[in-house]
């Protein structure tokens, strides 16, 4: 009996052996293989029809301008029935929308909180390829408080001489230069007052002043479709505004910012001799919310879920989120999470779900 398992456990492994010698063998054949259905898989996915109608926002980008691996510049996207939005394009929006299963080509609108340059350095790559990846005819609208006209034309003029090779090289019948760039639309509100700044197929985009002074203009979105609603605080400290606007949204995402995990890099910066970061460490909490601030305007306003995102600083130690956390959760009743890139929230339309899942 022991002689008939050894023979057989001997001969699974003498298969095993060959099987593995032959996909060695034939590794170049094999990779291209799963290439070949990897992308051909990648190019059918279409985001959109993937989703139940209703509301969905998804984290293209939950971080700062500090380097993390898992949270690059700030990007939201938000999908409400067939329209697709774009929130602030930091600088891996492009990649990771693409990582969510996003055709670019689809997005309606981008729409920008202010001009930090954290915000906006993935703008004239993600509206390349808006326009290049389905021929877009038109240019995309870009939303933004007064500056985003200087934004845009900015970034046309920098991407102008890349324009002409594609048109050159691959023709007008395939990217037409009459959807090259952003389409600015500047608005302008005054504190304590949302405006409407987007309304079509059921969707109603909203803007409102936030405070990051000395950052001005500065606003936060709340955005409603089919009775399901968020608000993006942008970049705040904390704001009245921000409460008005998510009294009894759905989700919250708001910025945060930890004081004293900060205030560790301030002090390594000084010992290293390095006072410029020092200063810059000290500077930067005046005009962000910390995590407990964030949880105390989310439990004021009764909102549903709170998703915080322009997470800062980095936390790359397992376990840090409680630290970073601090006393949030006994501020906040209701579920809260770190953001990082890739974090998806669904709101179904005629529903009170709220459905958290990964993209990526």
């Amino acid at each position: 009996m022991k002689s008939s398992l050894s023979r057989r456990i001997l001969y699974s492994l003498v298969a095993l052996g060959f099987a593995l010698g032959l996909a060695w063998a034939f590794r170049a054949s094999l990779s291209v293989w799963v290439a070949q259905k990897v992308v051909g898989q990648r190019l059918a996915t279409e985001l959109k029809k993937e989703l139940s109608d209703g509301l969905h926002v998804g984290l293209c980008g939950a971080g700062s301008p500090f380097p993390d691996d898992k949270r690059t510049g700030p990007c939201t996207l938000v999908v409400a029935g067939s329209k697709m939005f774009v929130f602030d394009a930091g600088n891996a929006a492009t990649r990771n929308l693409g990582k969510m299963g996003v055709n670019h080509g689809q997005i309606d609108a981008i729409f920008l909180t202010h001009f930090h340059s954290d915000h906006l350095d993935g703008l004239g790559e993600l509206l390349l390829q808006r326009w290049i990846s389905t021929g877009n005819a038109r240019p995309v609208p870009v939303y933004g408080p007064p500056g985003v006209q200087r934004v845009v034309a900015g970034l046309r003029e920098v991407y102008a001489q890349d324009e002409s090779y594609r048109v050159a090289h691959h023709g007008e019948a395939i990217v037409p230069s009459s959807g090259f760039g952003g389409e600015a639309h500047p608005f302008e509100v005054t504190a304590q007052r949302n405006l409407l700044i987007y309304q079509d197929g059921g969707v109603e985009v909203r803007a409102f002043a936030v405070d990051h002074a000395p950052v001005h203009p500065a606003v936060g979105y709340r955005i409603s479709y089919q009775g399901r609603s968020v608000v993006l605080s942008g970049d705040t400290r904390p704001s009245e505004a921000v409460r008005e606007q998510a009294q009894g949204v759905d989700l919250l995402v708001h910025e945060a910012l930890s004081e004293p995990l900060v205030r560790i890099i301030g002090d390594a910066a000084l010992k290293a001799g390095r006072p410029n970061v020092k200063k810059l460490m000290s500077d930067i909490v005046d005009y962000h919310s910390s995590p407990e601030q964030a949880a105390q305007v989310a439990q004021d306003a009764q909102v549903g879920y709170l998703l915080l995102s322009h997470i800062a600083p980095p936390l790359p130690i397992p376990g840090m989120d409680k630290a970073f956390l601090g006393n949030a959760e006994a501020i906040y009743k209701g579920p809260i999470r770190v953001g990082i890139d890739g974090d998806f929230v669904s709101l179904p339309a005629g529903s009170k779900e709220i459905l958290v899942s990964k993209r990526f």
